[in-house]
């Protein structure tokens, strides 16, 4: 992910930061199964972003009724979509559905397959993935 301050920057209000975390747990839980390198990624991303359990409870407890929240800015998309890509290599494979909903939120933002592959690839092979 960013740096902090560049995070900080991009994701400027506690509301872009909720959306951020939705996307994510949504990826996260596509498989219906959060590992533990999953849940310890979730944690680190939630501190990065200062939010609380409070914060983030709503989005678990509701999960079956929430989708991807596209951002308006083209870093944060860009950002956003790098973050999902490690949340699905969090597990050292990609899951089917991680991958759909990784798809979809590739195509939301304007990006195409291709460019979902190769980022997969090359964040794959510094995560030492295949």
């Amino acid at each position: 992910m960013a740096t902090g301050a560049s995070i900080d920057n991009l994701l400027n209000t506690k509301q872009k930061k909720l959306s951020f975390f939705q996307n994510l747990i949504l990826v996260a839980t596509a498989d219906r199964f959060v590992d533990s390198m999953e849940s310890d990624f979730l944690v680190m991303i939630g501190d990065q972003l200062g939010l609380t359990e409070q914060d983030t409870t709503p989005i678990a407890d509701n999960l079956a009724k929430l989708s991807f929240i596209v951002p308006e800015d083209g870093l944060q998309k860009t950002v956003e979509l790098q973050t999902l890509v490690m949340m699905v290599l969090q597990d050292g494979k990609v899951d089917d559905k991680e991958y759909q909903l990784c798809l979809d939120y590739t195509r939301r933002i304007g990006y195409s397959k291709e460019m979902l592959d190769e980022l997969i690839a090359d964040l794959g092979k510094k995560q030492g993935n295949k």
